[in-house]
């Protein structure tokens, strides 16, 4: 069962309708006082860009792509290309889900509250959570790096058995720590890196006992509204506000025993990511949300000099290893990936790139050169392999996109996908 948020698959609305609207559309003045606007023609940098993207669609089995794209207060471009539902043309307002994007919040809120003394990076976790093992070794900081040593517990196949029988269910914090901890530590608290759901579900609870108040609503009020985001709403169930960009998936092929050349492909829209995120954090968003978010965490905008240097530079850069009995999730950090507080770094860009139910999403900003890069994709048949696993696709395109924008700071690329069969 591929991993939905897993970093090693993370190396890599059907016309535009903005730009048709623009470029194609005859308009009707009922008021002699009124003058149509004017058709603007894109840019060859935002034409450059929109062809980058289909030639993607087309290698990679795109349903959809939305994309915005940023440069100081420029907009180079914000376009949809592809269908979220068959005949239903994908839009820049639609709404998807944000998965791990929400970490850069809890890193954000994290370092919120050790600038106002609530709590040091330093401090281990018995002081809020002390039933947690080794709690009097684990700190916040591990929590949020990933370097805590605690399983995760979507890699536990009784948690994957149980959410391929019901994707559409809701999961406790309780739940999900028996899943975790019913396997011992992968290694010693700061003794290696690890990528655990686990850690980010354990963070949130903290954090709500230091703000004394619900996640959702410190979120909101600390972090959300603060950088500017007015379409990022948390809910505990799989529901979306409309309107929707629409997912489709393969990736229960294997736990349903379909067959490898049999046709499997279904509607993953509403299952309820709750399971990989704390209580109050599972979100949807919007591309101006997204692009919002780039530019707010990459630059630091809510923190203090010392609190962006922190969350966000390359301290486990050259840390790690793999490890046998946590494979593949432990392994070195490199320029190509690795973590800060709640992002990830590659190369100079600062960034988080989800890969949740049939969604996948990226967003990233280069802060020598003030840009930002947001990219939302779903899937056709085509993308999953004969097991149902699928690439983070927003991943590479946002890489190709920002070779163009950026090419002195292109990040790394990573080694293509490769189908099982």
């Amino acid at each position: 069962m591929p991993r939905r948020d897993d970093p090693r698959r993370r190396l890599l609305p059907a016309v535009a309708v903005a730009a048709t609207l623009l470029l194609g559309a005859c308009t009707t003045v009922a008021d002699a006082t009124v003058r149509p606007v004017a058709a603007r023609t894109p840019t060859p940098q935002a034409q450059a860009i929109a062809q980058i993207v289909r030639d993607a669609m087309r290698a990679q089995s795109l349903r959809a792509v939305i994309v915005k794209v940023t440069r100081g207060d420029q907009v180079i471009t914000t376009e949809a290309f592809g269908e979220s539902l068959d005949g239903v043309p994908a839009t820049t307002q639609m709404r998807f889900r944000n998965g791990a994007v929400v970490f850069a919040y809890l890193g954000t809120l994290l370092m919120l509250f050790v600038e106002e003394g609530k709590a040091a990076l330093d401090d281990p976790i018995e002081r809020w959570m002390p039933a947690l093992p080794e709690a009097g070794k684990v700190t916040l900081k591990m929590l949020a790096n990933q370097t805590s040593g605690y399983p995760d517990f979507e890699t536990d196949p009784g948690w994957n058995a149980a959410f391929n029988a019901d994707p559409f269910q809701s999961w406790t914090v309780e739940r999900r720590l028996k899943y975790a901890f019913s396997r011992p530590m992968q290694f010693a608290p700061g003794t290696n890196w690890s990528y655990s759901h686990t850690n980010f579900m354990i963070l949130g609870e903290i954090l709500a006992k230091l703000g004394g108040r619900p996640l959702d609503v410190l979120l909101r009020e600390r972090v959300l509204e603060p950088m500017g985001l007015r379409d990022t709403v948390a809910s505990q169930t799989g529901a979306i506000p409309e309107p929707v960009l629409h997912s489709y998936s393969s990736e229960r092929r294997e736990a349903l025993g379909i067959p490898p050349t049999g046709a499997f492909y279904e509607e993953s829209t509403f299952w309820n990511s709750d399971w990989g995120t704390p209580p109050g954090a599972n979100q949807t968003s919007t591309i101006d949300d997204l692009a919002t978010t780039a530019v707010a965490v990459g630059s630091g905008k809510l923190l203090a000099p010392a609190s962006y240097q922190a969350m966000t530079a390359p301290n486990l850069l050259g840390f790690g290893q793999a490890q046998a009995d946590c494979a593949p999730s432990c392994f070195k950090q490199v320029d190509g990936y690795n973590f800060g507080l709640g992002v990830i770094r590659s190369g100079s860009w600062i960034m988080q790139n989800p890969l949740v139910g049939g969604y996948s999403a990226t967003e990233a900003y280069l802060p020598e050169e003030k840009v930002g890069i947001s990219v939302a994709a779903t899937f056709l048949p085509g993308a999953f392999d004969c097991k149902g696993d699928y690439p983070d696709a927003s991943d590479g395109v946002f890489r190709l996109i920002a070779a163009n924008v950026a090419p002195a700071y292109r990040p790394p690329m990573p080694k293509p996908f490769q189908k099982a069969c």
